[in-house]
């Protein structure tokens, strides 16, 4: 009797429904039922609905703070292994606690990798995720990382924009790999700006590296947390006479005062995708769906297929 591989099944974690949602309709299918009990002090059992023995499971989740969505999808990968499911992708658009990547002083954690230790003994099989906050990372795990590049978003709507005199700018030294990446693409000069650090969040002096006077300015990074350097970044180089800044990065964690800085900001637009969900609306804030750019991944992955024509970068 000849064996038929079964569909793929894709779940979600509930922080990251709404992405989930279009990613199975861009994939052409439907989200799985998951069902979640909660206790009184706050502990949480997910459980899935519906059958998943001997099939492909892709679990939907991004792992922003707080650490209950890291959690939630640590459940739901260990209930898809004791379900007998056959592959198991923990599909993540943000990898969270990403920045922690390697021991910068003493006595202190490196959780990027302890999260991928987890996530593996929990049960994923491949890991499928966007812009890791440090390339190394992939270096973490034992199992497939199919590390995508929101370029393949942004780039398209970047050249609609039409901009003269286009440069192409980091926040930092940490992102001038991202910011040539995107400069040979769209033929721009590179701006870099170097800053010194009181403590994490804190910005004690910021300096550019290159010119922006007479030049509309797109600034790329991989996240936005505060949005200290950022709105710091832009306001000066408008003082030293660029046109316009914009800002495009893929992660919109935006925590604390970020949405009022961006607001009183000399920002044009912040341009992000939709791998965190925004706290609340902005007229300065465009989002950019990756739905399409996962659901494609996920359904060359299911197919044994190559990827590589993903990675603009």
């Amino acid at each position: 009797m000849a064996y038929t591989v079964p569909e793929p099944k894709i779940f979600a974690c509930s922080a990251s429904t709404e992405l989930a949602e279009k990613i199975a309709k861009a994939f052409g299918s439907e989200l799985g039922k998951v069902h979640f009990s909660r206790f009184s002090d706050g502990e949480f059992q997910p459980s899935f609905e519906e059958s998943v023995r001997g099939a492909r499971v892709f679990i939907i989740g991004s792992t922003h703070p707080s650490s209950e969505n890291l959690m939630e999808m640590l459940l739901m990968l260990d209930a898809a292994k004791r379900a007998s499911a056959r592959h198991i992708t923990a599909v993540m658009p943000y990898f969270g606690w990403a920045r922690q990547d390697r021991k910068d002083k003493p006595r202190v954690p490196i959780a990027a990798k302890l999260v991928a230790n987890l996530l593996e003994t929990a049960g994923a099989t491949r890991i499928i995720t966007m812009d890791l906050h440090a390339d190394q990372i992939q270096g973490f795990f034992e199992r497939p990382v199919d590390h995508l590049f929101a370029s393949t978003v942004f780039l398209p709507y970047l050249r609609s924009l039409n901009l003269e005199n286009l440069s192409i700018a980091s926040p930092d030294m940490g992102g001038s790999k991202r910011a040539y990446a995107y400069s040979k693409f769209l033929s721009s000069d590179v701006v870099i700006c170097y800053k010194q650090r009181k403590k994490a969040n804190v910005i004690e002096y910021m300096e550019l590296i290159g010119e922006v006077e007479g030049k509309n300015v797109v600034l790329v990074d991989d996240m936005v947390d505060t949005a200290g350097t950022l709105t710091k970044a832009a306001d000066l180089m408008m003082e030293r006479g660029a046109l316009s800044v914009r800002a495009i990065i893929t992660h919109p964690i935006l925590s604390g005062d970020a949405y009022d800085r961006i607001e009183k900001s000399q920002l044009t637009e912040l341009i992000v995708t939709d791998s965190i969900p925004l706290k609340q609306q902005s007229d300065k804030i465009k989002v950019l769906s990756c739905a399409d750019l996962f659901a494609d991944v996920m359904h060359r992955v299911h197919h044994n297929t190559s990827i590589s024509s993903k990675f603009l970068m």
